[in-house]
């Protein structure tokens, strides 16, 4: 996908929790916590026990602005939650910044959160009607208090409790003095995953990858509907609410989740050369050169090339230590991300018929300037191909995906898409190739933004920053 605010998706939140005996958890969930930043850069934070006492540390900015060794080190126990966050609720404000830590009848309760609400509004309602207090404009903020003041004797009872009223996407980590608890939603949109640490601890992370990172062993995915408690005596499971029929969101293959990463057990880089491949079948082209627009894309552009039998090659080189566009307020400084993020290579393009393969696009609005990039840098033809279907719907489970209006192939058929970018040809994936290569058929992916089908009831009305009336 187009790297840039305008056009693109913003990610979704990584979440990471971890119980390790014997270790400073907190300094595990920093480096889990790194391997995640891609599912979030406007804030991160970690929560952590030692089994008597909670400390927190958070703020705005990448996991190496927010902490060095001197907010670290104070981090002690062997439990630990952490957070990255991009906001689909409530703006990149401190208050906002994950993990949510209150302190409840039960003793200190840590909250993060991947996912969104769609009955928030609601649920708001009903906490201010108690004489609950807002602080955020987050929905992770009303998980927190639905917990923290729902009926039960135990953290399970009062879990049971929340999901029983959640609508939407949620995948968390909570943390107690005592335990670690994985949540997920019953449709399980966003993705959570479980592994073990040196035969001792026990880990769960939004992706593989995190786990990858800290020498854990990947075992399962959470199930959408089941509460994990990983504590000193082990790994306790539980089913929270009965499940739903599946929607994981199907952009975690296409774009979100790290390539190194497994989902459902399965290699996402190979996931994504196979959707390149089938995209190469669908739409072929005459041409000289594929590239993909780095990094999200080069898998696919891979398997176009492989399938192709056209060379692939880099064509745009990423400058990896500009900060993510998106976070920049301003919206001429936005569209100058393209120039800042990217440089054509004149050697290889010029004189070329192009292949520019991409993930996804979303209002268009970068798409444009990167195919003009690559005309300046000498391209003779550049033809587009999207390893997704067009996006046509918003999101409302976790993902900044624009409203209606601004999605560019919800205001436009493929050919006036193509005329718009300035490109000489223009392929979408279809939505039976993305099914048929991922494998596991309709029933059991979210694929709300190709057709608007919504597994939940949605408030399209509500905008993610509508309650920040209240701060």
């Amino acid at each position: 996908m187009i790297r840039d605010m305008v056009g693109r998706i913003r990610e979704a939140c990584g979440v990471f929790g971890i119980c390790a005996p014997g270790l400073q958890a907190a300094r595990l969930t920093f480096f889990g916590l790194y391997a995640l930043q891609h599912r979030g850069q406007e804030s991160a934070g970690i929560a952590s026990s030692d089994g008597k006492t909670v400390h927190i540390h958070k703020g705005l900015g990448l996991v190496a602005q927010v902490f060095n060794e001197e907010n670290l080190s104070p981090l002690k126990g062997h439990l630990a939650i952490g957070h990255t966050r991009y906001s689909t609720t409530g703006s990149s404000l401190l208050q906002n910044a994950q993990p949510y830590l209150v302190e409840t009848a039960l003793g200190p309760l840590g909250v993060a959160h991947n996912g969104n609400l769609t009955n928030v509004s609601a649920l708001r309602r009903q906490l201010l009607q108690r004489g609950f207090v807002l602080t955020s404009s987050s929905d992770t903020e009303v998980i927190t208090l639905m917990i923290a003041g729902a009926r039960g004797d135990t953290w399970e009872e009062r879990i049971v409790s929340m999901m029983q009223g959640a609508m939407g996407a949620y995948s968390l980590v909570l943390l107690t003095r005592e335990a670690i608890y994985a949540v997920r939603d019953p449709w399980g949109f966003r993705p959570l995953c479980l592994g073990r640490l040196n035969n001792t601890g026990w880990v769960v992370a939004s992706e593989s990858c995190a786990l990858a990172t800290i020498g854990a062993t990947y075992l399962r995915e959470v199930e959408p509907g089941e509460i994990v408690r990983l504590d000193a005596e082990g790994l306790h499971s539980l089913r929270g609410v009965e499940a739903r029929p599946r929607a994981l969101c199907i952009f975690e293959y296409i774009y979100f989740a790290r390539p190194d990463s497994l989902l459902e057990g399965r290699s996402i880089h190979l996931v994504r050369r196979r959707l390149g491949e089938r995209l190469a079948q669908e739409h072929p082209v005459e041409a000289d050169l594929v590239i993909g627009v780095p990094d999200s894309a080069t898998s696919h552009a891979i398997g176009y090339a492989q399938a192709s039998g056209i060379p692939f090659d880099e064509g745009l080189i990423k400058n990896r230590y500009i900060g993510r566009t998106f976070i920049q307020p301003d919206d001429r400084l936005r569209r100058m991300g393209v120039a800042l993020k990217f440089n054509p290579l004149p050697d290889s393009l010029r004189g070329k018929r192009v292949v520019l393969v991409d993930d996804s696009i979303v209002r268009g609005n970068t798409s444009g300037p990167l195919v003009s990039l690559l005309r300046q840098a000498g391209a003779r033809e550049v033809h587009m191909r999207i390893a997704s279907p067009p996006i046509c719907h918003p999101c409302f489970m976790g993902v900044d995906m624009a409203s209606r209006d601004e999605l560019i192939a919800a205001r436009m058929d493929i050919p006036a898409i193509a005329r718009h970018l300035g490109v000489d040809s223009l392929g979408y994936l279809s939505l039976e190739g993305l099914l048929e290569t991922v494998g596991e058929g309709r029933r059991n992916y979210c694929l709300a933004c190709f057709c608007g089908d919504y597994p939940v009831p949605v408030d399209a009305e509500t905008e993610k920053t509508a309650f920040e009336i209240y701060l």
